[in-house]
């Protein structure tokens, strides 16, 4: 009978398991879904004004109003007279419409454009006459939008006032009459400062734009920080718990004398180890990308992993005190030596007694965590390297931190001291970083036990 709830047991935690999968498999597709939404409404909705071909057709329609001075060259004049007006509309047209499109990419070629058409304009009243002086409009119309972009709204107006100079220079010696002179002016003038207000208004947009971006980027930031933390907070420690607790059992249950139920008893706990140890695996797989370790989470864990490991632990109230004040970066690389310590503390030194104490010295956190274990006593001298220890030394030393292993007080156990620099103050010169190559002890846990309890 025993055998047989045992095995029952077992097929509703293997039953739970796949449930479980199917849920972080559910809150994966939530969790993308979300990110898909908040991106769709922020970073990735197009700019108006920006990434269109309309803009080419709303730009280029206006230069329909040449045809009128196009015309007349055919009234007057003779072959070179006609094909140089031509060239000049050909050369004006395929300058100005380039430059409302392209002037951000290119501000200095930009402004020579402008200049260029100026020139073509001014050219084209001397010789044509006065009826070619609309082409100023069109000028006045680049010069807002090209110098607002490039320069400053001063020098946008500036520019704009400069070239209604022109157009009153030009109208003067082709003899314009004064109230189709001062007809002409209002447009150039108008339409060259409103030019400048649409350039200021798509620079508002863009930055609209930006804002929008940001804001979905910290929103989805913000889901995977709550969504990792929910997830640790409920499963993780008793996950863990659970894994411990079935490995004390079975070890208690091997020194019992050997029987059938036994053993099955046995296999069952076996069973529920593995499971535990693989939904926990599947869940810290799941937010490992969205959640960033705190002291003040680690020192929980480790109080919770070490109590159930029978270490007492003595851990310093400055870890969740200090814990959020200072650099995250750093204090993630801090809390990855510390769940890394206890790993090792754990696993490997059969310790009794555990410490942890987080000390400031002249801008510099050390984190150290001793116990008083095997340490390095009876290790090969030649192989002291774990990759657990190396990637913590590697995330020490792209924070520009350092990595220490040593012997307990008085020789007896183990120290890691992991030194981290806060940024925007000074480092104690003369603590070297253990290099990523470098042999660490033997303490370290394995590739797959980085950050597992």
């Amino acid at each position: 009978m025993a055998i047989k709830s045992t095995g029952t047991a077992a097929g509703r935690t293997a039953s739970g398991t796949a449930d479980a999968g199917q849920g972080i498999r559910g809150i994966r597709a939530g969790t993308a879904r979300r990110r898909a939404s908040l991106l769709s409404t922020g970073a990735k909705l197009p700019t108006p004004g920006t990434g269109s071909s309309w803009r080419w057709v709303f730009s280029g329609v206006w230069l329909v109003y040449l045809i009128s001075p196009v015309i007349d060259l055919f009234h007057h004049g003779g072959a070179l007279w006609i094909t140089g007006g031509l060239v000049i509309v050909v050369a004006f047209c395929a300058i100005y419409l380039p430059l409302l499109m392209y002037h951000e990419d290119r501000p200095e070629l930009a402004k020579a454009g402008v200049v260029t058409i100026a020139v073509l304009a001014a050219l084209a009243c001397v010789i044509y006459g006065n009826g070619w002086t609309p082409l100023w409009i069109y000028v006045s119309a680049a010069t807002g939008m090209v110098l607002a972009a490039v320069a400053s709204r001063q020098v946008a107006f500036l520019g704009v006032l400069f070239v209604g100079a022109c157009y009153l220079f030009c109208c003067w010696i082709s003899h314009f009459g004064l109230g189709n002179t001062l007809a002409v002016l209002l447009p150039v003038l108008l339409i060259g400062v409103a030019m400048i207000g649409f350039r200021l208004q798509l620079t508002l947009m863009h930055e609209l734009a930006q804002a929008r971006g940001t804001v979905a980027r910290l929103a989805a930031n913000e889901e995977r920080l709550r969504l990792a933390r929910d997830m640790h907070d409920l499963t993780g420690q008793s996950l863990s718990m659970i894994t411990l607790k079935s490995e004390l059992a079975a070890k208690r249950l091997a020194k019992l004398p050997s029987s059938a139920e036994r053993d099955a008893v046995l296999t069952e706990l076996g069973d529920i180890g593995r499971v535990s140890r693989q939904t926990l695996h599947d869940i810290r797989e799941a937010v490992s990308g969205y959640r960033r370790p705190t002291l003040a989470i680690e020192v929980i864990t480790a109080r919770s992993s070490l109590e159930a490991a029978g270490i007492a632990l003595d851990d310093d109230a400055e870890l969740t005190l200090r814990s959020g004040t200072f650099d995250p970066e750093t204090e993630a690389v801090l809390a990855w030596c510390l769940r890394e310590a206890v790993t090792n503390v754990i696993r490997h030194s059969r310790a009794r007694h555990c410490r942890i104490r987080l000390t400031d010295h002249h801008g510099e956190l050390s984190l150290e965590v001793t116990d008083d274990g095997h340490g390095l006593a009876g290790q090969d001298p030649g192989n002291r390297s774990g990759s657990g220890l190396r990637g913590v030394s590697e995330r020490l030393s792209a924070v520009g931190g350092s990595l220490s292993l040593g012997p307990a007080m008085h020789g007896h156990g183990f120290r890691l001291t992991a030194t981290a620099a806060v940024p925007g103050t000074a480092a104690v010169p003369g603590t070297a970083a253990v290099p990523a190559t470098a042999a660490v002890p033997a303490t370290a846990a394995g590739p797959g036990d980085t950050g597992q309890p």
